[in-house]
């Protein structure tokens, strides 16, 4: 019995992981945002990956407490994206500032280091 409420929240946590993920990069919104002097962040993300989620959700929070920040996301599988940002796994969280890439992290979901990388970007 242990094992099959063990089973059933595995496969109801993964379903919740999914279902907050989407893509909402667009070249369109990315480059206006850019050009808006805008820090940009930029995370990809797979289906099925709890560190994605975890990811995510600090970015989130991250987005309602700081000003001036547009957040995109995409799945790491469209690589068209994944090319166009030189991103070849989930997790990947990239900033930009001015038009330049200035932070890079793979697999990073510590708010502390999260905020801290936004911060600095600043």
């Amino acid at each position: 019995m242990k094992k099959i409420l063990i089973l059933i929240y595995c496969i109801f946590a993964f379903s919740l992981n999914v279902a907050a993920k989407e893509t909402t990069y667009n070249k369109v919104d990315f480059d206006k945002a850019l050009s808006e002097g805008k820090l940009v962040v930029v995370s990809s993300w797979i289906k099925y990956c709890t560190s994605c989620a975890s990811q995510m959700k600090v970015l989130n929070k991250a987005i309602n407490e700081f000003d001036n920040i547009k957040y995109f996301a995409f799945d790491v599988t469209n690589k068209e994206i994944a090319n166009l940002f030189n991103v070849k796994y989930q997790t990947t969280l990239l900033i930009f500032k001015d038009g330049n890439e200035v932070y890079r992290s793979i697999g990073e979901t510590s708010k502390d280091l999260i905020y801290k990388a936004i911060k600095s970007s600043i």
